[in-house]
């Protein structure tokens, strides 16, 4: 620990959206950006539970009468208007959940319960979010020392805030019941580095899962304490770059509590949200500890051993072991960067078992339609719907087969986003050897004196399509010679 740095009890809470259907319904896991099809309009009602006491943090929701508007779709169903029970849980996002527990060391619960936690803010229409414990008792290492993974759940995403308007807050049904990933790890984290250090990790390991990529679709909490303050829930964390100025402000504020407790008496724990500038601001007081009661819709859910064995079997690499093997086979740093960044590795392996050939792979799926996209002044999700990974692979497959050159490959793709067929953008008009050497003596004729590349150049504009770098490269050095 660095001698600025104040020693905390802290724990890291992760969220990670993962990119299948949605949890308890088979409706597509998708936002949308059209009109919304209909509205419903609900407010929250406080009940007491079953010590007979209404929670807190419900009561002071309560008192803010709210109004909460939700939008749906046609992709929207009973399930997320809490009009019909759920079904079954998604056995995909199940083997995912899987994964992730498997690489952090979990052990697997064979019989869990799903179960309700309360939800107050209006995010989701049933009042509660469905969560279930599905593995614990892992761990990760850091520089620091080894911190716990307490728990992983999987758990439905809320409705999505759109907009508030006086009283009113305005939802959208397309996110609600999007599956959540929960990681908790013990109270281990000592210091804003080692938070920072964990959150790093653990992205790390998701990301080699299969989750959804992009702002929004992971989120990150720290419960914090220093000695003699009450716990302090920190939500909204979307850069990991944040964490340390926001633990160290947060830490400077608890002391500051501390130091002013004579006037400003007791004072009790809250959620609070992250801002830009590395502040915090309140959002509600901590909620009570008994918020969740068994979900009465449901089975017990039992992960068998079957299930187990399949996430063993198809249990993916991690993101580092990835980098190790790319870069054995000579992609370099910032390729391999960008490779996992635009989640096109499995595209890459997919053509690898066609022609392994690392670099030409790289350059036909990455930098050809990049190049391109600049070129013709297309959007690179365009340039990437005409060059499917179809057309991709048939090219892959004439160059292995010597139909076309490499040299030629990036004026084809060229042809194929004009508009040509994938046969016509190949088609190449061939030369008779002779009248090819022919051509090439007259164009040296014509401009003597010019270096071995600047006829390359000449030649390869000249017949552009029509022949490769190799044979214009022989027939220059035979002439020059």
């Amino acid at each position: 620990m660095k001698k600025e740095e104040k020693e905390i009890k802290a724990g890291l809470e992760v969220h990670q959206q993962l990119d299948t259907n949605k949890l308890f319904c088979k409706c597509p896991s998708i936002l949308r950006n059209d009109n919304p099809a209909f509205q419903i309009s609900r407010k929250l009602h406080a009940v007491p539970g079953e010590s007979g006491e209404v929670d807190v943090a419900v009561e002071y929701e309560v008192g803010k009468e709210r109004e909460f508007i939700y939008q749906g779709y046609d992709t929207t169903c009973l399930v997320e208007l809490d009009e019909s029970p759920p079904e079954l849980i998604n056995k995909d996002a199940l083997i995912i959940g899987l994964h992730v527990a498997l690489l952090l060391n979990c052990e697997i619960l064979p019989i869990t319960q799903i179960m309700r936690k309360t939800v107050i803010d209006g995010s989701n229409t049933s009042g509660f979010q469905r969560t279930t414990l599905i593995a614990r008792n892992g761990w990760i290492e850091t520089g620091s020392g080894r911190i716990r993974i307490d728990n992983i759940s999987l758990e439905e995403d809320a409705a999505r805030i759109i907009g508030k308007e006086n009283n009113k807050r305005i939802f959208r049904l397309d996110r609600l019941g999007i599956p959540l990933i929960e990681i908790g790890t013990a109270p281990d984290i000592k210091n804003a580095e080692q938070c920072k250090e964990a959150a790093l990790y653990i992205g790390d390991i998701l990301r080699s899962c299969k989750v959804k990529r992009g702002i929004g679709t992971i989120r990150q909490d720290v419960n914090i304490s220093i000695k003699a303050h009450p716990r302090v829930e920190i939500k909204g964390f979307q850069d990991v770059r944040m964490f340390i100025p926001v633990i160290n402000n947060e830490i400077k504020r608890q002391e500051d509590n501390l130091a002013n407790l004579k006037k400003t008496g007791k004072f009790i724990g809250e959620v609070r949200n992250a801002l830009p500038n590395g502040e915090t601001e309140f959002l509600r007081p901590m909620p009570g500890v008994a918020r969740m009661y068994p979900e009465t819709d449901l089975p017990l859910l039992k992960i068998s051993r079957e299930i187990i064995n399949e996430a063993k079997r198809t249990l993916p690499k991690l993101r580092q072991e990835i980098r190790k093997e790319l870069s054995k086979i000579g992609l370099k740093e910032h390729e391999i960067k960008i490779l996992l960044k635009q989640n096109k590795l499995e595209d890459f392996e997919f053509l690898s078992e066609i022609i392994n050939e690392p670099r030409f792979i790289f350059k036909v799926l990455i930098e050809i339609p990049n190049e391109i996209s600049a070129k013709e002044n297309k959007t690179l999700s365009e340039i990437e719907n005409i060059l499917t990974i179809d057309i991709i692979e048939r090219i892959a497959s004439v160059v292995k087969n010597n139909k076309i050159s490499v040299d030629n490959v990036k004026h084809f793709m060229e042809e194929i986003v004009k508009g040509k067929s994938f046969e016509e953008a190949i088609k190449t008009d061939k030369i008779d050897a002779n009248e090819l050497e022919s051509e090439i003596a007259k164009l040296v004729k014509e401009k003597p004196g010019l270096s071995i590349n600047a006829y390359m150049g000449l030649v390869m504009q000249k017949f552009k399509g029509k022949i490769s770098g190799k044979e214009a490269n022989e027939i220059l050095n035979k002439l020059i010679k």
